[in-house]
């Protein structure tokens, strides 16, 4: 059985087909997210300390680092990235102690992330195009860490589920040219959004197929890809996912966590309820407020993904005798024997 090995300095995360799948923490990465970006910018790593400890909570094996900010006071990224990656590996291995996967375009934000970090952290990324397939796997070998190939090249993403094989089977082939073995790639076969292309998630899943039948090797993506520019997107992710995973995919990049319920949905649900009629007690805060009225939670809290990857090692038996989804579906303070219902379904909702 292919396993790739992802180690911090006291903690081992193994990706694999006969492993539980591996979820790797995406929320630490300014990119799209304005206000972490000025935060960082700001020197303030308030946000990341945050994300780091309620991923890890919420259930994340690895933590991706992406410190892919650019300065309005020096907008070259070669100069300002590597100090910034370093400083946040170093931040986070302070808070957290499993394993990080070192994000970056920037070579030299690479080997800062790698420099700095413990053990044997997961590299990405490589493409198929030939300059970064040169600077990349150079840092794999170096290094001795596992990396993420990404399946397009210098002629970009194909929608031909049949090229983006035979750039991943390229990756692999020069990676072995360096001596890097293919347990030690994870191919991200590339999700397309389901609304732009209906036929993404059968591609994703021919393909995953392929990769472990005839490359052998692990693979990962961005999972909520999948879902982008339609509603509801949780319910196409909590599909997608076991899907993928049955299809032979062994991890995912993505956000283990449900971001807390904000005040202003808080205020309108409050009035709305008031409007109904409906006596509350004085004494109720928002927690319980929430959870009353369906609203989730006023803290970080494993999203419902989650709860879809854990049924999903439970079902495939990657979750020997359901103790991970036993002890997912404890409420907060249940005693081993057993105590009051779960969390989630199969008992009475528990009340704050």
């Amino acid at each position: 059985m292919t396993r790739t090995i992802v180690e911090s300095k006291t903690k081992t995360a193994i990706i694999g087909f006969d492993q539980p799948f591996c979820v790797i923490g995406e929320r630490i990465n300014p990119t799209g997210r304005k206000k972490l970006a000025a935060e960082l910018e700001a020197g303030d790593f308030s946000t990341v300390e945050k994300d780091a400890v309620a991923q890890v909570a919420a259930g994340a094996s690895v933590l991706d680092i992406n410190a892919g900010v650019v300065y309005n006071s020096n907008p070259n990224p070669n100069e300002t990235e590597p100090p910034l990656m370093t400083k946040i590996v170093e931040m986070v291995q302070g808070l957290v102690d499993v394993p990080l996967c070192i994000d970056s375009s920037v070579p030299g934000a690479l080997e800062a992330g790698l420099a700095a970090a413990e053990g044997r952290p997961l590299l990405n990324s490589v493409t198929g195009e030939e300059e970064r397939l040169e600077l990349v796997l150079p840092l794999v070998k170096k290094y001795n860490v596992p990396v993420v190939a990404i399946s397009n090249d210098d002629t970009g993403i194909s929608e031909d589920p049949d090229v983006r094989f035979a750039v991943a089977k390229k990756i692999v082939e020069r990676a072995a040219d360096f001596g890097i073995p293919a347990h030690d790639i994870v191919v991200d076969p590339l999700v397309m959004p389901i609304g732009a292309m209906a036929t993404a998630g059968h591609q994703v899943f021919t393909l995953v197929r392929r990769l472990r039948e005839e490359l052998g090797v692990n693979t990962t993506c961005g999972a909520s890809n999948i879902s982008f520019g339609l509603p509801n997107r949780h319910g196409i992710n909590n599909a997608f996912l076991p899907m993928a995973m049955g299809a032979g995919m062994t991890s995912a990049i993505m956000n283990p966590c449900a971001l807390p319920v904000g005040a202003t949905k808080i205020a309108e649900k409050r009035a709305e309820v008031e409007a109904a009629g409906i006596v509350l007690p004085a004494d109720m805060d928002d927690e319980a407020f929430c959870q009353m009225f369906g609203l989730g939670s006023t803290q970080f809290r494993a999203g419902k993904e989650m709860e879809a990857i854990r049924a999903a090692n439970l079902l495939t038996n990657n979750d020997p005798h359901g103790g991970e989804w036993i002890r997912f579906n404890k409420a907060p303070g249940e005693d081993a024997a057993g105590g009051r219902g779960g969390r989630r379904g199969g008992g009475r909702r528990r009340r704050a």
